[in-house]
């Protein structure tokens, strides 16, 4: 397996370096001429406990200088608030368009201090350092930024490419069970969509997934990033193809918000999966083994397949209201086989219920 790849899009080209540990990163910020920069490491409550002074100090050591801006942990602090915190933060600490943004943690910490950096200034330079599964397979590559409005989620935000992803995969052991395995959520999801044989994969090595086996692991984010790298460089901007890569999302963010995001992403990703793949075997598109199949690993992983305590008729409600429809429609990404995926448009609100009945308790 190689320890870099490249991503090439519109906006520019940046690469995604792989490493056990935060040694190298100050290494691969010279090329970005640090040493002129003024630093900020945007992180939250619970990775600064782990890593925050780790990093600080590399890269104390080769930058003009070094803060921090450290945000309550959790979905309730992804919002404009805290967006407007962190820029009075960088105005009173006098930073400018020249200098940089680090984004030290998960999901959470990646979409919001992208988006800041893309609106601070008219645009400031930041690096992704994802350090839960999630962020390193999925939220960390491909520019999408922002932040949840009210109850809407990733309502407001900017198409928007970090200069660099630096991922430290020995900082997933440090990860607990829960999180860690929500990140299966999207690694079960780019298989169904992109790559039978990762698919295959994941069913043969359910005990290195549960030992946390760091080289297994290295090879599946590696895996992962490619498959979404192999997406973004065709549409950057969620034009067309992108779209697939909402495989589950859609009822999935419907759980999520009606859960008041008590669940965790990926395992909301995990429940809307199971959804998106009984409409494709109830058009006929798969067949009943396929089904069960997806069914039998994602539960052989630890992720969930249903949810209780919901509404059917809330979740069809906020179903379509999803903000990806288009023209009215609700686009809506079903598969045709393991490993790859088709984007309808013609969802009938018969099939929405009958899918979210067979994902309820």
């Amino acid at each position: 397996m190689k320890d870099k790849l490249i991503i090439n899009t519109q906006q520019h080209t940046y690469e995604i370096i792989y490493s056990n540990n935060f040694f190298n990163l100050a290494d691969c910020l010279n090329k970005f001429n640090i040493a002129n920069r003024k630093v900020c490491i945007v992180t939250d409550t619970n990775v600064a406990k782990l890593y925050l002074e780790e990093v600080k100090n590399i890269l104390s050591s080769v930058s003009k200088s070094v803060c921090e801006f450290v945000f309550d942990a959790g979905e309730h602090s992804k919002t404009l608030n805290t967006v407007s915190s962190l820029y009075s933060y960088l105005i009173e600490n006098k930073f400018e368009r020249s200098d940089l943004l680090i984004a030290l943690g998960g999901g959470v910490v990646g979409d919001l201090t992208g988006f800041a950096a893309a609106t601070y200034l008219r645009g400031i330079d930041f690096v992704q350092v994802p350090t839960t599964l999630l962020a390193q397979v999925d939220s960390s590559v491909g520019g999408k930024t922002g932040v949840d409005f009210e109850s809407y989620k990733n309502m407001i935000g900017a198409f928007y490419q970090p200069i660099l992803v630096y991922m430290n995969i020995s900082s997933l052991l440090s990860l607990p069970t829960e999180v860690y395995l929500s990140g299966f959520g999207e690694i079960v999801k780019h298989a169904i969509i992109r790559d039978e044989s990762l698919f295959r994969r994941l069913v043969t090595n359910i005990s290195k997934i549960e030992n946390k086996d760091v080289d297994f692991l290295m090879q599946l984010v590696y895996t992962n990033c490619d498959i979404k790298r192999s997406v973004v460089e065709l549409d950057a901007k969620e034009n067309s193809l992108r779209a697939i890569l909402n495989f589950g999302h859609t009822i999935g963010h419907s759980v999520e918000k009606l859960c008041d995001f008590k669940l965790l992403h990926g395992e909301c990703v995990a429940i809307g999966t199971i959804a998106a793949t009984f409409i494709s075997y109830k058009r006929g598109y798969i067949d009943l083994a396929d089904l069960e199949s997806v069914i039998n690993l994602t539960k052989a992983i630890g992720l969930p397949i249903k949810v209780d305590n919901l509404d059917i008729a809330n979740v069809l409600a906020v179903t379509q209201s999803d903000k990806k429809n288009k023209d009215g429609k609700l686009h809506f990404i079903l598969i045709d086989k393991i490993g790859n995926a088709i984007i309808k448009t013609d969802i009938t609100e018969s099939e929405l219920l009958e899918a979210i009945s067979y994902i309820l308790e």
